[in-house]
């Protein structure tokens, strides 16, 4: 296929969490700045990826527009996955993560798109062999520091259909009020962002398994130290991490260390598709669980169904539990209870909202 033309939009969508917009983020949290990607080949027919932009959206579209699209356009493209190794090695000058491996991911969701909808096909039956229709997505809450908005929005959810949760509280106690709140049977996790120190963690290891934690997500820095998250394991608390990670590289480093006990890529992140399609076949070699991370509503979420619908190890996905104020694709309609169903359209499966993107476009 030969990609004739490359558009890169910021589409910037508020949305209502119920706290304060504060937490694990650099200052206050209250928009989802999708970095979308429109490629057109020269058939006329159209794909859409998705870049990770929180906060650094204009970044990475700048990346995007003035590195990758020179690279691109006019360029008959066979195969994705080689195509995205060859760009990695010549853009490694410009960082092996962050913006250039953020970049890199939305071109290379919008190629699969692109390439599943020339042949008319879903994304997934690309990318092998679909072992299921729909998989469970568990609530993602942002963080709330506080002990009565955090258990009332775990209720909130569960109301909702869930039956899993992960918290992004960073406190023993918060964390142990939202147990209260849901009781003890509801599967509940808990993602602290890098912010605890090796001894702390360690310490409160003991008290987390006492609250039956599913899982501690991301609990030191740096989070590439494989060594230290595997001597945190086999406390009675599962370890996961993995959305900042760089390619599968690391992901078989952390995965021979037995660093984790479940790995975490993200589609929008971590190098695209075809970068998770490796770490599958790691997953895979390593009989690991994968927990995919994508706090996304745009083609990073729709891109990460289709990969589960591909890999039974997945056992479910997230699913980033707000209220965006309109929707780039009609994931509700998508969700059944705690369930997602996978797109059977051609490529992604599900057509972007133009009208959407206009009215929230970012000029």
């Amino acid at each position: 296929m030969k990609i004739v033309r490359v558009d890169t939009i910021v589409a910037e969508i508020p949305f209502q969490d119920g706290g304060k917009g504060q937490g694990g983020t650099p200052s206050t949290w209250r928009t989802l700045e999708n970095v979308l990607i429109r490629l057109e080949d020269e058939q006329g027919n159209v794909g859409w990826g998705e870049a990770f932009g929180y906060f650094v959206a204009d970044a990475t579209k700048a990346l995007i527009d003035r590195l990758i699209a020179p690279l691109l356009l006019a360029q008959d493209i066979t195969d994705i996955p080689a195509w995205n190794l060859d760009l990695q090695r010549r853009l490694h000058l410009f960082g092996r993560y962050g913006l250039t491996m953020f970049a890199i991911s939305g071109i290379d969701i919008a190629l699969w798109d692109l390439s599943a909808r020339r042949q008319g096909v879903p994304l997934h039956r690309l990318l092998g062999q679909s072992c299921r229709d729909q998989v469970p997505a568990y609530a993602s809450l942002v963080r709330y520091g506080d002990d009565n908005v955090a258990p009332a929005t775990c209720e909130k959810a569960l109301a909702m259909g869930f039956t899993d949760l992960k918290l992004h509280e960073a406190t023993l106690h918060d964390i142990a009020a939202c147990r209260r709140a849901v009781g003890d049977s509801v599967p509940l996790a808990t993602d602290v962002n890098c912010s605890w120190s090796v001894q702390d963690t360690r310490d409160w290891l003991p008290a987390l398994a006492d609250l039956n934690l599913a899982w501690l997500e991301e609990p030191i820095f740096p989070p590439e130290d494989f060594a230290t998250l595997a001597s945190l394991r086999g406390q009675g608390v599962p370890i996961s991490a993995g959305e900042n990670w760089c390619t599968a590289v690391q992901f078989e480093q952390a995965l021979t260390r037995g660093a984790v006990d479940s790995i975490q890529p993200s589609v929008t992140k971590v190098g695209g598709i075809s970068e998770c399609l490796r770490i599958a076949e790691l997953a895979r070699e390593h009989d690991a669980v994968v927990l995919p991370h994508c706090p996304y509503f745009g083609p990073g979420l729709i891109a990460t169904l289709h990969l589960a619908a591909v890999q039974p190890w997945v056992p479910q996905v997230e699913y980033l539990f707000v209220e965006p104020a309109d929707w780039l694709y009609p994931v509700e309609s998508l969700r059944q209870g705690n369930q997602l169903l996978i797109p059977q359209g051609a490529g992604l499966g599900v057509d972007i909202d133009l009208q959407v993107i206009e009215r929230f476009r970012r000029s």
